[in-house]
């Protein structure tokens, strides 16, 4: 599993690359299915834009499906932070899904 890291208006320094792969990374541990990960990191340069620092991925599954997040913030940290959260839960919503809804009740049926 690889995890890209690319920036638009932004030099990628290796403290935020490997800022991305920890955080990111951790994603891998909930759902084993994940081929490969693509991050892209840009600026805004507009001074009336809110969010300047936007952070999106494209998760690509070994089942064909595409997970794709976007998030923007004040820093890019911030942005990555927020980033890793969605794409954690939005995995784990795929992993629910694709392992079936056959889970049986907590009540019997001899009550």
């Amino acid at each position: 599993m690889h995890i890209y890291v690319n920036g638009r208006n932004i030099e990628i320094t290796d403290a935020i690359k490997a800022y991305v792969k920890e955080k990111i990374g951790k994603v891998v541990n909930h759902y084993d299915q994940i081929q490969g990960i693509e991050v892209v990191l840009s600026v805004i340069k507009n001074p009336s834009a809110s969010g300047k620092h936007v952070a999106e991925v494209s998760c690509k599954m070994n089942t064909g499906a595409v997970v794709r997040c976007e998030e923007a913030a004040e820093s890019m940290y911030a942005s990555i932070d927020l980033l890793a959260d969605k794409l954690d839960r939005q995995v784990k919503k795929l992993k629910d899904k694709s392992l079936g809804s056959d889970k049986s009740s907590i009540r019997t049926e001899n009550e």
